[in-house]
């Protein structure tokens, strides 16, 4: 709850005050009978004392709400989120006081029936689908927990954590990184939209053992509330004449410095996956875990030093479409100097590479 709201409704409310207090005891409803009816002057004041009191409640009830969750460990954006919930019911309550202090509830049973019944039935239509879709999977068992399913209509892919009654839970495979691995980002499907969604289950049942491992770690994960960590990558290509221990340790060691505090946070050392996928050279894949909230920072980080390890050493070479590498360009280039590309190359490694060629 903000300042300026607080302020705001501590004026209010101090003026309502102000007011029944002038009323009832300073002589205001002689003096306002003269301009209306003295039984829709007593109902307005009501409202009045109805609206303070309200505002007073809600203010310390929202105060306790925030005290105990923060304690119980809760974010910030939860203990707002749950606040909502109370003054949207608050001012539920207040407007039904107000409209059957000012009308009959006969009146007002009869406006529900006309209205009540509709609104009710457009805005419980996606919970109440939900909560079919939820028996549905339950009873068919389509996928179950721990299934890896893809939903190719919106380019996703999850291993299943749980099935709710509103949502289906996944755990994201990909998505931060090029390749199908479990990268520990939630997400949530309505379980209404499963109703006319494809859905792709190609879990084999000999798996099951590996995910229900990982889901219980991610569960682990998901249970507290600190920072949020998500598996992530960073791809070199490298030629094929590089040494390939030394590219590995530039990447690891590069990860391991910028990701200490998280390996000593999460317990998951980065590792190396590698391809061939077109020929210009070896993509180093260097896996991490990192924060959510920080991955341009880190990725950064991370870049800079393993960058600039590749240029100071002289075992591992950048492989470059059309050019050959960063270090060591394509023989016919050498005779063109003023090319974007060979001209910052240093001076000596040019000469070297001239003369070879001219051999």
């Amino acid at each position: 709850m903000g300042i300026m709201f607080r302020k705001v409704a501590f004026a209010l409310t101090g003026a309502a005050m102000a007011l029944v207090i002038w009323y009832y005891l300073l002589g205001g409803s002689s003096l306002l009978a003269r301009f209306i009816n003295e039984h829709y002057a007593t109902k307005f004041i009501s409202a009045l004392i109805l609206f303070a009191g309200m505002t007073i409640g809600y203010i310390l009830v929202s105060l306790l709400i925030k005290s105990a969750m923060l304690r119980a460990g809760a974010k910030e954006g939860e203990v707002v989120m749950i606040n909502n919930v109370v003054k949207a019911f608050f001012v539920l309550v207040g407007l039904i006081a107000v409209l059957s202090d000012w009308f009959s509830l006969g009146a007002l049973g009869s406006v529900f029936a006309a209205f009540g019944g509709m609104f009710l039935g457009w805005s419980l239509q996606a919970p109440i689908t939900g909560i079919a879709g939820w028996l549905l999977i339950s009873i068919i068992r389509p996928f179950s927990v721990g299934d890896r399913v893809q939903l190719p209509s919106y380019g996703l892919v999850g291993d299943v954590v749980a099935v709710t009654p509103l949502y289906t839970i996944l755990n994201q495979v990909g998505g931060s990184v090029g390749s199908e691995e479990p990268v520990n980002r939630t997400i949530l499907i309505p379980n209404a939209m499963l109703f006319g969604t494809l859905i792709i289950n190609y879990t084999p049942k000999e798996q099951e053992k590996l995910i229900e491992q990982f889901r219980k770690r991610f569960e682990k994960d998901e249970t507290g509330s600190g920072p949020a960590y998500i598996l992530d990558e960073f791809v070199l290509r490298i030629t094929f004449d590089s040494d390939w221990d030394e590219a590995e340790r530039i990447l690891l060691n590069a990860a391991k410095e910028v990701t200490a505090d998280i390996i000593k946070a999460t317990g998951q050392e980065p590792y190396i996956r590698a391809d061939v996928s077109d020929w210009y050279g070896v993509f180093m894949r260097l896996r991490f875990m990192t924060l959510a909230t920080e991955r341009p920072r880190i990725m950064y980080e991370l870049t800079k030093r393993i960058i600039k390890a590749v240029q100071e050493s002289d075992k591992v070479d950048i492989a470059i479409p059309y050019v050959y590498s960063l270090k060591r360009p394509f023989p016919l280039m050498l005779n063109m100097p003023e090319i974007k590309g060979v001209k910052s190359l240093k001076s000596d490694t040019i000469k070297r590479e001239r003369e070879k060629y001219e051999t």
